[in-house]
Parts: C-alpha cells; sequence; structure tokens
C-alpha cells in the first residue's frame, strides 16, 4: 500500500521532460515546463507579448494574434485581432473558437468590405451556431459535450479603432499615459458576464421573474442554477437547448424542471474605442490572471518593466500570488504537474498588445505580413498515459 501511495504522489509531480511535447503553431513560441511564451513579436500596430500557463489536465484556454488581412479579400481592412478562449467542462469549445471565430470574421468583413460590430457579432452567431451543430451530431455518442463551453473575449484593432466583443469573465484592460502626471492609468474595456456581479444576477433575474432559484449561493459562490458562474458563453448548449438537458447528460447538469427558454446567452458585449496617442497598451487575459491581479496591479506593471516578456512578467506574478495564498513557495508550486495543479490555480492566458501610434493613425489598408500566432501548451505523446488526471468540475468557471 505504502508503495502505491509513493507511486501516486510521484505522479502528482512533473515527469521527464522528454515524456512531453510541446504544441504551438508559432516556431516562436517557448516552454518551460507548463509556462508556454512568446516574448516578443510585431503585429501591424506595434509589438506584442503572450504567455499561457497549464493548470487543468487538458488545456481549456485557447488564444490568438492574427495580424495583417481581416478579410478573405486581400484588398480588405488590415489591423490585428486579438482572441482569448476561456474553456470550462473541457477543451472542446475553446478549440472550436480558435479554429473558427477568425476565419467567420473575415468572412463577414469580406461581404461588408468594412470593420464594424455587426461584423463581430455575426462572427460569433456564426461560431455559435457552428457549435451547436457539432454537439447535435456528437451527443449520441458523446452527450457530455453538451456541458462544455468557454468564454470568449475579443479585440480587433483597424483603421484606429478598438473593437472590444466579450462573453463571460475574462478582461481587457488598457493602459492609459496622463501627461499631466506621467502616471498610466488602468481602464477596464470589457464587460463581464460573472453572476458574483449584482448587476449581472440582476439582469438574470429580470429574464427570469418567474424562477426564484435562478442564481443559487452555492459554497459561498453565486453560480446559474447552482452550476456555473458566467451568463453567457459560447456553448453550454445544455442551458440553452431543451433536447440536450436530458439523459444521458450527467444528471448534476440536469435541470429539475423542463428547460423552457435559454437561460444563458451567447450575444457579446461590444464596445468601441477610438484610439488616442496616449493609448499604450492592452492587456487581454484569462480570470485566471484578474483572480490575483488587480488592472491597475496589472498595467503597472506592464508599464515599468521592459516591453519584451511582459506577458510571461504577469503570468509568473499571478502564479507567486496564487503560492502565496497557499503559503507555499513558488518553486514548489512549480513542481506540481497538470491535474494536480488545478488546485491552486486555474489556466492563465494573457495577451498584452501595445500600441504604436504612429502604426495605429496609418489607414486600415496599409498592408503588413500576415501573422498568425496560437497559444501553446503540453500535449501528451502518444502512448503515454496523463499522469494524476483530475478533471475539475465540468460546467463551472
Amino acid at each position: 500500500m505504502l508503495s502505491g501511495l509513493m507511486n501516486f504522489l510521484r505522479a502528482c509531480f512533473r515527469p521527464r521532460s522528454d515524456q512531453y511535447s510541446h504544441t504551438s503553431l508559432d516556431t516562436g513560441g517557448r516552454q518551460d515546463g507548463l509556462l508556454w511564451y512568446k516574448d516578443t513579436g510585431q503585429h501591424v500596430n506595434g509589438e506584442f507579448s503572450m504567455a499561457v500557463v497549464q493548470a487543468n489536465n487538458l488545456l481549456e484556454d485557447q488564444s490568438q494574434l492574427e495580424s495583417g488581412c481581416l478579410s478573405l479579400n486581400e484588398l480588405g481592412p488590415c489591423g490585428t485581432f486579438v482572441g482569448v478562449y476561456d474553456g470550462h467542462g473541457g477543451p472542446e469549445t475553446s478549440r472550436f473558437i480558435n479554429e473558427h471565430l477568425f476565419q467567420h470574421l473575415k468572412r463577414f468583413t469580406s461581404e461588408q468590405q468594412t470593420m464594424s460590430v455587426d461584423v463581430i457579432r455575426k462572427a460569433y452567431q456564426a461560431t455559435e451556431e457552428g457549435f451547436l451543430s457539432l454537439v447535435t451530431k456528437q451527443w449520441p455518442m458523446k452527450p457530455q459535450i453538451a456541458a462544455v463551453g468557454s468564454c470568449c473575449l475579443v479585440g480587433v484593432i483597424c483603421g484606429g479603432t478598438l473593437y472590444i466583443a466579450n462573453l463571460g469573465d475574462s478582461r481587457a484592460v488598457l493602459g492609459r499615459a496622463v501627461k499631466a502626471t506621467g502616471e498610466v492609468l488602468a481602464i477596464q474595456l470589457s464587460a463581464e458576464h460573472n453572476v458574483c456581479i449584482e448587476s449581472v444576477r440582476q439582469e438574470l433575474q429580470s429574464l427570469h421573474p418567474d424562477d426564484s432559484q435562478i442564481v443559487v449561493l452555492k459554497h459561498n459562490v453565486w453560480r446559474v442554477k447552482g452550476l456555473i458562474q458566467v451568463s453567457r458563453s459560447i456553448g453550454d448548449v445544455y442551458l440553452k437547448k431543451a433536447e440536450f438537458n436530458r439523459e444521458p447528460l450527467y444528471s448534476k447538469f440536469r435541470l429539475r424542471e423542463p428547460l423552457k427558454r435559454p437561460i444563458l446567452s451567447a450575444d457579446p458585449s461590444i464596445s468601441v474605442h477610438q484610439l488616442q496617442p496616449h493609448d499604450q497598451f492592452v492587456i487581454f487575459a484569462s480570470d485566471g490572471l484578474w483572480e490575483h491581479l488587480s488592472n491597475q496591479e496589472a498595467v503597472d506593471m506592464v508599464q515599468n518593466h521592459p516591453r519584451s516578456g511582459s506577458a510571461r512578467r504577469l503570468v509568473k506574478t499571478a502564479l507567486k500570488e496564487a503560492a502565496n495564498k497557499r503559503e507555499m513557495r513558488y518553486s514548489d508550486l512549480k513542481k506540481i504537474d497538470r491535474g494536480v495543479r488545478r488546485h491552486f490555480h486555474d489556466d492563465i492566458t494573457v495577451i498584452v498588445v501595445f500600441l504604436d501610434s504612429n502604426l495605429v493613425s496609418r489607414a486600415s489598408s496599409v498592408k503588413g505580413p500576415n501573422l498568425s500566432v496560437k497559444g501553446g501548451g503540453v500535449s501528451l505523446r502518444p502512448n503515454i498515459l496523463a499522469p494524476c488526471a483530475t478533471p475539475t468540475e465540468a460546467g463551472s468557471t
């Protein structure tokens, strides 16, 4: 029995690095254990920095930065697209968004020959409909996919305009310089849809006045129907379509009363900002970062250090905070492998997009090289069993 316990504990700590293969669509990304990063790169509006740290056994955060043409037509508008997709219940939805949302956006940009709020909203809708089709096809063999979903944060910089769209509780924060004081202020650009926020609870209650249990305080955490913290997402079709809230879906996801109308929404909050010369950078990050750092703390960290490695620095600071909260050393936290690591922190994705006012002010038709970077993670080589797989409760975020 003792030897069995020792084997279990060994599995919870990092195996030899040669058991892992590292996946990223960009050859410039690097891996340090569970941390993937690209310290610096160039997009058409300035520089950028990316980092992802994995906590779940399967990475549920997905992310991308696309720079260059934002249309299927090479003569269409150019700019920068940023996406952070924080999945829950599994990686399927966030991976689907990572593969399809930007392609939908390019298609609608081509049709309308311009970038707009309507283009972004249609891209979200098409992505939601596409994932619903996937769930419909897979339901007979894989019914639990109905309880998989993802937050979806997008930023588009085009023609001097910044569009921010969001579902869920990822966040975009602008760093804006104040000439009079030399400070750089943090300005939150994204609206969040987490029922820990009173206004979000009130919105749900007004939409479902006949349901006193639409939002429930469970284990000191507010949850929609006692199941999920976010009120808007891609996927989570078990809370949108009655035909997917039944057996053989796990009983913990099935509602006691029939689902008469969708509870969750896939309609993003979208805001439009005309960029100014004193707008320095935007931090896009999943809620795993914001659990440990305030908006201003994150902005100060970016502003007070070199640009290169900004995202990795933010992730490491969040990890050190997570370790401190558990009264452990950061060096010991790093030894804990994925799966078990989820008990200490969430997957964390950070993309810092720096804004060069000379580049931002140019017309969106000015061409630059196309660039595509997707955040990486750790994947096991064939025939290597995942150590200590302990997935967190599906449907929570």
